[in-house]
């Protein structure tokens, strides 16, 4: 409500301030504590949030909560049929559409839910509970909610509420042979969330999602105190009410929890003003059944031998769990721009991104499409809202393609975002349309821009569509350095198309890929690939074997297991190849010291105590 005119110059007292500030520390989450109440149970999202069929045979967006909410897009029907073989007439209906099925607990340990209850400590054993913490979004999860059910769920969900209740419940777990497993947002592509099936012991998920309140803020030193449950939209929507942000903006920044960043080693998309989390983070807290693990000062640099902060990015829940995190903070920018550049094919474009990050003037976020993706892109716009739009792109088409000869089956694009000053921004933009104009790039325009950005919000809905159309599909990532891009972007995308043709796929094979995040030394490379399995027996297993091949070419190229995704269990068979074997062993080290009774049991990182073959129990049965 707006302030009474009288007072409306009045400058609030300090207590006023203090109660206006402590009511944004404590706000509850958007995200209710029964999950199931606003997102989907079987697929990524708000459940008002959907790609959906309508009567003129086209596609919408429904609901209201994106730009393209609301909006049809008249090319995405074409563009299924063309890219991937699929038509609206040929459905693959969920076997469940809605929760069955559901397992009951497992193991029920009395002691620790004699004690749990003793302590107070809010519980819940009910299915649909346990089953939204028990999986994470890889396509075999999504599909295993579609087709049949997980062989093993958490026996039990606890929600502690504060670092003191996360240091009892630890300790009781470590006392009563219960093993844990942290839930932050859910949001993992790893398979980390999956309870391995051979576990004996009782399961329990920690959910973090009542911890997240910011605990402080220091704003001469600008950095903040903030629990780890803190999902990424909270965070910054309520330090924007106080002028200030992180600035770190993973994909999954709507559902995704503060704590599942530092475990995972997160990145986010304007990470070239921001950095990622290992540069955001200035200090951290980290319960383990034998302590508490954290500095004894939150300085912005130690040398105090090896650095722990490192030992706990990464640990994705097999060491212990994050509580309370303090991190940089900045106050909110006074500008906010999008931009678009077009270029004659990728190559030029990789160039321009080598040059920009070469000379330290990249903005908050720059991301390369390829071809296939722009294509893709191009057919997620909504129709055009009147004959001006429709006549504005039909010259600036004329203009890339006529006048500047741009093939439209070869040419890429970027989007930008700049944050800073106005007069920051102003020169910023001017330099990289410089530098792009340098490697033959011409301006896309704003627009562009901006849908570029807030499309990476909507794309991950798309792959509950495909399911629906017999298609499945997927993203992985890597990181390379620059003098292998090129090769690598190409040599995996033949490479998917390759195992596809080789396994029976008939229908055409989206392969593609975009460079997200950049370095002096290298970029992060996305890749996105999906086919049509109607006819095929197996579809998961085909897709896994499929991205298996394209991570071993991934290495053969040079590029790195995971940019930010993580190990969790389905890169694990790469673990020990990527950091060489002392490495895994001092790690096990540090485990076997940290976590001596195995209390945080995740399988993660490490394969399973049965070895190789103990990975195959923990795949859903379908």
């Amino acid at each position: 409500s707006m302030p009474d005119d009288s007072k409306s110059d009045e400058k609030p007292s300090g207590s006023d301030k203090e109660t206006a500030k402590d009511s944004v520390f404590k706000r509850p989450s958007v995200i209710p504590k029964h999950r199931q109440d606003l997102l989907k149970w079987n697929g990524w999202g708000y459940q008002d949030s959907q790609f959906a069929v309508t009567n003129q045979r086209t596609l919408t967006f429904t609901g209201q909560r994106y730009q393209l909410s609301g909006s049809e897009m008249p090319a995405l029907v074409e563009w299924m049929e063309k890219a991937l073989g699929a038509s609206i007439d040929q459905r693959s209906p969920a076997k469940f559409t809605r929760p069955e099925n559901i397992p009951p607990p497992v193991q029920v340990n009395a002691d620790f839910m004699s004690a749990i209850r003793q302590l107070g400590l809010s519980h819940s054993d009910a299915g649909p509970d346990r089953l939204f913490r028990g999986h994470g979004h890889t396509l075999e999860e999504m599909f295993t909610l579609r087709e049949g059910m997980f062989p093993r769920l958490p026996d039990l969900v606890v929600w502690p509420t504060s670092h003191r209740e996360v240091v009892e419940l630890v300790n009781l777990a470590n006392r009563c042979g219960v093993v844990l497993i942290p839930f932050g947002g859910g949001t993992s592509v790893t398979g980390a969330l999956l309870c391995p099936s051979g576990e004996r012991r009782m399961i329990v998920s920690l959910d973090t999602s009542q911890m997240n309140r910011i605990l402080w803020l220091d704003e001469r030193n600008l950095i903040g105190r903030f629990e780890a449950g803190i999902i990424g939209q909270d965070l910054e929507a309520r330090l924007a009410e106080l002028g200030y942000c992180i600035g770190h903006e993973p994909d999954s920044l709507e559902f995704s929890s503060l704590g599942g960043w530092v475990a995972t080693r997160a990145s986010g998309m304007k990470k070239n003003v921001y950095g990622n989390i290992e540069d955001l983070l200035v200090h951290v807290t980290f319960v383990t059944p034998t302590g508490v693990i954290e500095k004894s000062c939150a300085a912005p640099r130690v040398s105090v031998g090896p650095d722990v902060h490192h030992l706990i990015m990464g640990s994705e829940g097999s060491l212990g769990v994050v509580t309370e995190v303090t991190l940089k903070i900045r106050p909110l920018p006074q500008t906010r721009r999008y931009g678009s550049l077009v270029f004659a094919d990728f190559a030029s474009g990789v160039r321009c991104l080598r040059e920009l990050a070469l000379r330290r003037c990249a903005p908050a976020s720059v991301r390369l499409m390829d071809n296939e993706q722009f294509q893709f892109g191009h057919a997620l716009r909504p129709a055009a809202s009147g004959w001006t739009t429709a006549f504005v792109d039909a010259v600036k088409r004329f203009y890339v393609t006529r006048v500047r000869g741009f093939k439209p089956d070869e040419l890429a694009v970027a989007t930008l975002l700049y944050e800073g000053t106005p007069e920051e921004v102003a020169q910023q933009e001017a330099l990289v349309n410089s530098i792009a104009a340098n490697h033959g790039g011409i301006s896309g325009g704003e627009e562009n821009g901006r849908r570029g950005y807030m499309l990476t919000f909507v794309i991950a809905y798309l792959r509950d569509l495909g399911l629906d159309y017999y298609c499945v599909g997927e993203s992985f990532e890597t990181s390379v350095p620059w003098d292998r891009v090129l090769d690598l972007c190409r040599n995996v995308k033949l490479r998917i198309k390759e195992e596809c043709r080789s396994r029976g796929v008939t229908q055409p094979v989206l392969s593609t890929c975009r460079v997200t995040q950049t370095y002096d030394a290298g970029a992060c490379v996305y890749f996105y690939f999906a086919y049509n399995y109607r006819g095929l027996p197996d579809p998961v297993h085909l897709y896994e074997e499929v991205e298996n091949a394209a991570r071993d070419e991934i290495l053969a190229n040079g590029g790195s297991l995971s940019h930010h995704h993580g190990v969790g269990k389905i890169r694990q068979r790469w673990y020990s190849r990527s950091v060489s074997e002392p490495a895994v062993a001092a790690v096990r080290a540090v485990k076997s010291r940290l976590d001596p009774n195995n209390v945080f049991a995740c399988g993660n990182l490490f394969e399973p105590a049965g070895g190789p073959d103990g990975q195959t129990e923990q795949k859903a049965k379908l």
